[in-house]
């Protein structure tokens, strides 16, 4: 019933091999695998209705998969045919909306899972709150708290059982802005020290970012890319990878001679053959305004290579830094920029740009069609 781990190598904390669900003929996961260790945290990353949800729901146990394999410590907890009930798969669960049980105080939705009861719950249940700084509201009702409060609250709960495994489906979503950033950090630093394997599961990048230590990048059903998350965003599979993660400009070339020509010079495009349509994919940020038309950056590692006239169409103030927003001379296409600071010429006025050579992806041009979801 367990796996074959590799030279004597512990196994993984969780590991789900293959899951696949279908709904009404769809399927809604498709062959997904994925490895998580005590201490880590992976993000399940991707835009609403691709799967990450229902592949949360498999592994704590309200969902059966069609196909695959869920083991927690090498032993099967899941597959078609057997299957250990979810009260017994110690995980625990963090989701969106708290959970929190409205005619319990706060002590007791802590210590509702626990195996001990009495004193001896309650003792639980405060240290768990002390921990997340809500030790005085115990007698308290969860009305009573702010979104903020219960959010430290359902976090106390799933981890007052010492759950070897915690699943987090938008567990911030619901919170305003201003208190989000700090929640997620406190809640990342308990789930560390408790060295449970983490899944959050979410839509943002942003939040991906900051809590993960690695990322599994899910469309369609499937996971397109996984990695930790500078290798995700600076080495992006294709251009709805790069585009989930910010704004992107693209520019369409046919490749010749294993090079795409542009208005802001050759590109390589190795493995393309001749007549190839492909696409430059390359972040606001890493163009730039050259006002000596030189085309050149300031040392050889930034080279701009050629420099190409744009008509300012908008520029915006963003705080740290201004969007440019400009129509290219050479086809009339549209391209953004961020520059630092405040920078906002009227429309109208021409300016030279260029682009970082060394930021640029060359990704083949895709016919058109329904985008994934």
């Amino acid at each position: 019933m367990s796996p074959p781990v590799p030279n004597g190598q512990i196994p993984p904390r969780l590991e789900i091999r293959n899951l696949v669900r279908d709904f009404d003929g769809r399927r809604v996961v498709d062959d997904v695998s994925l490895q998580i260790r005590p201490g880590q945290v992976t993000c399940l990353l991707g835009p609403s209705g691709c799967g990450k949800s229902t592949t949360l729901r498999m592994i704590a146990g309200v969902d059966m998969q069609d196909a695959g394999e869920i083991y927690v410590d090498g032993q099967l907890i899941c597959d078609t045919v057997f299957r250990v009930p979810p009260e017994q798969r110690s995980i625990g669960l963090m989701f969106q909306d708290f959970a929190l049980f409205p005619h319990l105080t706060v002590g007791k939705n802590v210590a509702f899972g626990l195996r001990c009861k009495g004193e001896e719950a309650r003792s639980r249940a405060e240290e768990m709150l002390r921990r997340v700084g809500m030790a005085r509201h115990i007698d308290n009702y969860p009305h009573e708290l702010s979104g903020g409060e219960q959010q430290r609250v359902a976090l106390a709960r799933a981890l007052a059982p010492q759950p070897k495994i915690m699943l987090m489906d938008e567990p911030f979503s619901g919170l305003d802005n201003r208190l989000r950033d700090g929640i997620r950090d406190d809640t990342l630093a308990l789930l560390k020290e408790a060295d449970a394997a983490v899944l959050l599961v979410t839509h943002e990048p942003e939040e991906a970012m900051r809590m993960a230590d690695e990322i599994a990048l899910m469309r369609d059903g499937k996971i397109v890319q996984q990695g930790a998350p500078y290798n995700i965003f600076r080495a992006p599979a294709d251009k709805a990878s790069m585009a989930f993660f910010s704004d992107i400009n693209v520019i369409e070339s046919e490749v010749h001679g294993a090079l795409a020509a542009t208005p802001f010079g050759d590109f390589l495009a190795p493995g393309y053959p001749d007549g190839a349509k492909v696409e430059i994919v390359i972040r606001p940020q890493h163009l730039g305004i050259d006002f000596d038309r030189n085309g050149i950056g300031p040392s050889p590692t930034l080279a701009r290579g050629v420099a190409a006239r744009g008509v300012v169409e908008r520029a915006r103030f963003m705080g740290k830094e201004s969007l440019l927003e400009f129509r290219m001379d050479h086809d009339g296409s549209d391209l953004k920029a961020t520059v630092p600071n405040v920078f906002l010429p009227k429309p109208g006025t021409p300016l030279w740009v260029t682009l970082r050579r060394d930021r640029c992806f060359v990704f083949p041009k895709k016919p058109a069609g329904p985008g994934g979801g």
